[in-house]
């Protein structure tokens, strides 16, 4: 039996790390997540081989910029224990981690990003569970339906 395909949407700020670096090194940790919600859908929910909406946050134009995959099970993210580190956490130990990661690797980089502003025009086809819209706080990493991930995608290559 194939396992459920599940569908992700990673913001990351392009001068802390964009998907051209992404690009670059192909592989990468997802490391800083400081948010409990957000982690535990890397710790609990994301599988290997799930595709992930590269968005890219405060910036000029915030949109999804690319397409990358997961590409390892959790794992202890190392900067909780880097006093250097500006993620490193006091109450974490290598005993009991308090924050795990997954690392993600690179897929493709969209023809045009999908900006923010044309996400917005598609609330009612993307719907009230649809996070990346809905006001108030913004996970870092948050699902993507089946059906979003479809709507979304349409969406590239199309003016906001």
């Amino acid at each position: 039996m194939n396992k459920p395909e599940r569908y992700w949407l990673m913001k990351s700020e392009p001068e802390d790390f964009s998907i051209d670096d992404l690009e670059r090194v192909g592989t990468e940790p997802w490391t800083g997540v400081r948010n409990y919600q957000a982690r535990n859908f890397m710790r609990d929910s994301m599988q290997v081989g799930d595709q992930v909406f590269f968005y890219h946050s405060n910036t000029k134009v915030p949109g999804i910029y690319g397409i990358a995959q997961v590409a390892s099970t959790p794992y202890p993210d190392p900067t909780q224990f880097d006093r250097k580190s500006k993620y490193f956490d006091p109450k974490a130990t290598e005993e009991e981690p308090r924050w795990m990661l997954v690392d993600v690797g690179f897929v493709r980089k969209l023809r045009e990003p999908i900006a923010l502003a044309l996400i917005r025009t598609r609330s009612d086809q993307l719907g009230e569970d649809f996070h990346l819209i809905r006001k108030g706080a913004r996970l870092s990493v948050m699902p993507v339906t089946a059906s979003q991930w479809k709507v979304l995608l349409s969406l590239e290559g199309k003016d906001s």
